[in-house]
């Protein structure tokens, strides 16, 4: 992009080749756009503690896109939970602007800023949902609705996937984006996702491009309906995880 005021812009655009993606013109300009809402905004709301260009690009943008080390999108109905500022689900649309895709947050003031970004980037079939995930997951509307269910929410895998998997097809995908070592973790997320129809496939483990920050991608496919108790009420499946 000719006479950009980010001059690190290029260190996007190589890190995102590392990934084999390729920017439009028109892509890097959403981005930038994206970028700099983040940081108006954010000066009124909390939104990120990360709000330097080249932090963004790598700790949210290319962290939010390598999602394709391990799954490559087309055209799926993918959910993004607790998405908070956006992330992954912006950047994924950006990137593959066919897919469909809804943002849940329970927090209404996100809610608004999501709004206003999908308006000034001008995307289509993208949704920013106001609600809780316990609520949506009984919810005919959205209770294996999706293709695939991304969240990049700190919470352990046996918590977050009883809020996610629910909204899940048969034969698709959960993929929480996690950070550091995940062994135990996983462990006994492993043993959640027996309640709920779901199993481990895989672990994508990687480290953020000129960092030395660790990475996991874990893959979790979706074999037979969750039963209807799942996501029990507010609070217990983060209180009492299952096991």
């Amino acid at each position: 992009m000719e006479d950009c005021k980010y001059p690190s812009i290029d260190k996007f655009i190589e890190g995102l080749k590392a990934l084999d993606i390729e920017l439009s013109q028109l892509q890097l300009k959403q981005f930038i756009d994206y970028y700099e809402m983040l940081v108006e905004w954010n000066d009124v709301m909390n939104l990120t503690a990360i709000i330097e260009f080249d932090e963004v690009i790598q700790k949210h943008f290319i962290d939010s896109l390598s999602l394709v080390k391990a799954y490559r999108l087309t055209e799926e109905k993918v959910l993004d939970m607790g998405t908070g500022a956006g992330f992954p689900g912006i950047p994924l649309k950006i990137v593959f602007p066919e897919i469909k895709i809804t943002l849940l947050d329970s927090l209404n003031k996100r809610i608004n800023f999501l709004n206003a970004v999908i308006e000034k980037l001008q995307l289509n079939d993208i949704t920013a949902v106001h609600g809780r995930a316990e609520d949506f997951g009984h919810d005919i509307n959205y209770r294996e609705a999706f293709d695939i269910c991304v969240s990049r929410a700190v919470a352990k895998i046996a918590t977050l996937a009883e809020y996610c998997v629910p909204y899940v097809k048969k034969g698709g995908y959960f993929i929480p984006y996690k950070s550091g070592k995940i062994e135990d973790e996983l462990q006994a997320g492993t043993r959640a996702l027996k309640f709920l129809g779901a199993e481990l496939v895989k672990t994508v483990e990687f480290t953020l491009p000129d960092t030395d920050m660790e990475r996991s991608l874990v893959i979790i496919k979706k074999n037979s309906s969750t039963s209807k108790k799942y996501p029990r009420s507010a609070g217990k499946p983060t209180k009492e995880p299952l096991a």
